[in-house]
């Protein structure tokens, strides 16, 4: 593999690609399996789109890929191009429904792991795009594309130069910018999470950096009743305020 080119592993997060953006395709590398219906339906659709198909054992894989978490099959590809500042705004402006607009934007969350999920976690809730700043922010990686499960191919990803000054141009374009805080009073099932909005979620440990929390037009906290357990994993906390999100605008529909 060169270095402009990067690998897709498992099931989900290469059919995604084959599916959405096969033109970045440039080899299919497979443990074979006769038995195995959901990785021979996928070597089909790969020879299907004149991808061509290597076959190699495990450790193999492995180690071209540098996980044992392939699912016996990787795709070669060329990196997903992500949005800048220019491209949120545009995507702002061209939005067709501007009040139902819900992006989740992630502050300093390195761990590839928990961008994955949020990742995968945005798609089911229904978000149009995730906004992360291009320093110190997990980078698309095998590992990324693989928990995200699809979800990275779909998904617009946004990775912007100063995250605090599109935080002030989303707030310009009209959406309420949201942000986690354990310091916050205000319960985020007691918060009006209606119209266009931006929900922004902090690294594990630190939470958002003040900067950034400044930009935020309210703070909100998730309830804590344990007596041990003080906050949540970045990527759990997200899908319980997306989903209040849903929620409301749910309530909000009927």
């Amino acid at each position: 593999m060169s270095k402009q080119t990067t690998w897709v592993t498992g099931h989900h997060a290469v059919n995604a690609v084959l599916e959405y953006s096969p033109q970045r395709s440039i080899a299919l590398w497979v443990v074979l399996n006769p038995n195995n219906s959901v990785l021979n339906e996928l070597i089909g659709r790969a020879k299907s789109l004149g991808i061509v198909v290597h076959s190699l054992d495990k450790k193999q894989l492995a180690k071209r890929t540098g996980t044992d978490q392939h699912q016996s099959i990787a795709l070669e590809v060329t990196p997903k191009q992500d949005g800048s500042e220019r491209d949120l705004a545009s995507f702002v402006d061209n939005f067709p429904c501007h009040k139902e607009l819900l992006f989740l934007v992630l502050d300093q969350v390195q761990d590839p792991h928990n961008f994955g999920a949020c990742l995968r976690t945005a798609d089911a809730a229904g978000a149009h795009g995730v906004i992360v700043a291009k320093d110190n922010a997990s980078p698309m990686t095998p590992v990324v594309q693989k928990v995200a499960s699809g979800a990275a191919e779909t998904m617009p990803i946004f990775r912007v130069t100063n995250l605090s000054r599109s935080l002030d141009s989303l707030r310009q374009q009209g959406v309420w910018v949201i942000g986690t805080s354990d310091k916050a009073t205000n319960s985020i099932f007691a918060a009006n999470l209606s119209g266009p909005m931006a929900l922004v979620m902090g690294a594990e440990g630190k939470g958002m950096r003040r900067l950034t929390e400044k930009k935020c037009d309210s703070l909100v906290s998730l309830p804590m009743a344990g007596s041990i357990v003080s906050s949540l994993n970045v990527s759990v906390a997200t899908g319980v305020c997306l989903y209040e999100i849903v929620r409301q605008r749910s309530v909000g529909r009927t």
